[in-house]
């Protein structure tokens, strides 16, 4: 539960809620809520975190950086979702990512210009339905050439480079096992096929490699370790997502409990009827039960435990109630709430991404049982 926290990560609750009121809210107020965040508004922001020291607990120590465990971030995460704030994404550095335990050449060129913020890296996973092979690349000598497509590359249109989960085969066609490669986006080979934006705005592009030529010294880690490294990755990213979940529930909460306390035009307020009491009733229960979910995951993410199942359980159920918390709201609000500019209506095509995003919740359901059959992992 988010309750009997050790008292230096309630110190940092306190300390975050102060950032967002005195630092995020101001910065926010000026902004045309259809238009992009100016570039000096998030420069701004950043700047601010890095005083209060915010930025950089996301980000090696030996990279300067003061980090914070999972449970730390997880509440902070869940903190600033909470204020639904466009200037979130600003508030913490770029942490090393799939690049964490890059050394040599991969160390120099990729991870520390990435922890300097001189580049920017994406990720390369999801696989297009039509492709007649998964993406591969074939190992000789030194060299791996890359040969596929990836559909769904967030960001992948200004990163520097990408990172891709490919199959290995040697020259003879026997299987080397999968690799996480990392490839320069201007690199001979590589073109952007299509960009595209979903709902929510998040930028994406579909990107071909035809014969990318790569030293193996840009592979992460080993060949044979891609699939793990890419899910320990996805992993991470998933608590991060819950924890955004619930925010998002606690707001629309916080909003609707507003509402329905203000004068009607009935000349009654909604809340003291019986059937919106049932509504906001659930909305209450769904988000206490996934927050207990969200924070039991957190403190078994700082043991040495095998956690892939519960950050399952935790992504689809805090991401599915999310859903239902902000339908719920919209539906108490009414149709104010769909009009382009409300808060809710941001909110509500926010949240739909949220059950695809690192997994749709029906993959992970299926991953989740074969983890527990085949392989008897996870807990109750």
């Amino acid at each position: 539960m988010p309750d009997n926290l050790p008292q230096e990560i309630d110190r940092l609750r306190t300390r975050m809620q102060s950032f967002i009121e005195e630092v995020l809210v101001p910065a926010e107020a000026g902004v045309d809520p259809s238009a992009p965040i100016p570039t000096e508004v998030q420069q701004s922001v950043r700047e601010a975190s890095k005083a209060h020291g915010f930025f950089f607990m996301t980000q090696p120590a030996e990279f300067g950086g003061r980090p914070e465990g999972t449970l730390a971030l997880t509440m902070l995460r869940e903190t600033l979702s909470a204020a639904n704030t466009r200037l979130a994404g600003c508030v913490f550095g770029p942490g090393p990512g799939m690049l964490h335990a890059a050394t040599g050449p991969l160390r120099e060129n990729y991870l520390e210009p990435v922890m300097r913020g001189e580049k920017r890296g994406a990720f390369g996973f999801t696989e297009p339905d039509t492709a007649a092979r998964p993406t591969w690349a074939v190992l000789s000598n030194d060299t791996l050439t890359v040969t596929g497509q990836k559909s769904y590359v967030t960001g992948g249109a200004t990163a520097d480079f990408i990172s891709v989960l490919v199959n290995v085969e040697q020259e003879d066609g026997s299987k080397a096992g999968t690799a996480m490669v990392v490839i320069d986006r201007e690199a001979p080979g590589v073109t952007i096929d299509r960009e595209f934006s979903s709902m929510e705005g998040g930028g994406h592009v579909s990107m071909k490699f035809d014969g990318v030529r790569v030293p193996v010294a840009n592979v992460i880690g080993k060949i044979g370790e891609g699939m793990p490294r890419a899910l320990g990755n996805i992993g991470n990213v998933r608590l991060m997502v819950s924890a955004q979940a619930t925010g998002m529930s606690m707001w629309a909460i916080d909003f609707v409990e507003h509402h329905l306390r203000a004068p009607h035009r009935t000349g009654t307020p909604l809340g003291e009827r019986e059937g919106v009491r049932l509504r906001f009733a659930d909305m209450r229960i769904e988000t206490y039960a996934a927050r207990s979910a969200l924070y039991r995951t957190a403190r078994l993410a700082e043991t040495d435990a095998n956690i892939v199942n519960e950050t399952i359980a935790t992504k689809v159920f805090c991401t599915e109630v999310a859903g239902r918390v902000v339908d719920t709201a919209v539906q108490l609000v009414g149709g104010q709430a769909l009009v382009v500019g409300h808060p809710l209506e941001r909110l509500y095509r926010n949240v739909r991404s949220l059950r695809l995003v690192e997994g749709a919740s029906d993959l992970l359901r299926i991953n989740l049982v074969k983890g527990k059959l085949e392989l008897g992992k996870g807990t109750l």
